[in-house]
C-alpha cells in the first residue's frame, strides 16, 4: 500500500482519534472520520507492545496492510481511519486476521455493501 494512503503524521492520527466514530469487535478496534477532500482514503494502524515485540508487531501490522490491500477496490474512499489491534491478533494466521477485519470494516461501514469473500 502506498503511502499516500497511510494516516502517518501523529496530528493526523489524533484528529481521526478524537473524532469519535468507533467500533470494535474481539480483534480490532476501528476509528473513522469522513474526509470529503481527499481522492482516496488514508489509513493508520497502531499494534500495541502487548502484542509482542517488534518484529512481532510488525508481522501483525504486514497481514493487516496486506489485507486492507486486497480489499481496496471495496472499501469507502472519502475517510480517514485508524485500525487498533487487540492483543488477540498476536497469534492469528492471515486468513483469520483478514476474516476479522472485514468484520469490524462491515462494522464500520467502510466496506461496499456488495463486497463478497467469494470477490477474494
Amino acid at each position: 500500500m502506498r503511502k499516500s494512503y497511510r494516516v502517518k503524521k501523529e496530528a493526523e492520527f489524533q484528529e481521526v482519534f478524537e473524532a469519535r466514530q468507533s467500533v470494535a469487535n474481539r480483534q480490532f478496534v476501528i476509528y473513522r472520520m469522513d474526509r470529503k477532500d481527499q481522492p482516496h482514503f488514508r489509513v493508520g494502524i497502531s499494534v500495541g507492545k502487548k502484542i509482542g515485540n517488534a518484529v512481532h508487531r510488525n508481522w501483525v501490522k504486514r497481514r493487516i496492510r496486506q489485507s486492507l490491500t486486497e480489499l481496496k477496490p471495496y472499501l469507502k474512499q472519502d475517510v480517514d481511519f485508524l485500525v487498533i489491534a487487540r492483543p488477540s491478533t498476536s497469534e492469528m494466521p492471515m486468513p483469520e486476521i483478514k476474516t476479522h477485519l472485514i468484520h469490524a470494516l462491515k462494522l464500520a461501514k467502510l466496506l461496499d455493501n456488495d463486497y463478497s469473500e467469494e470477490d477474494q
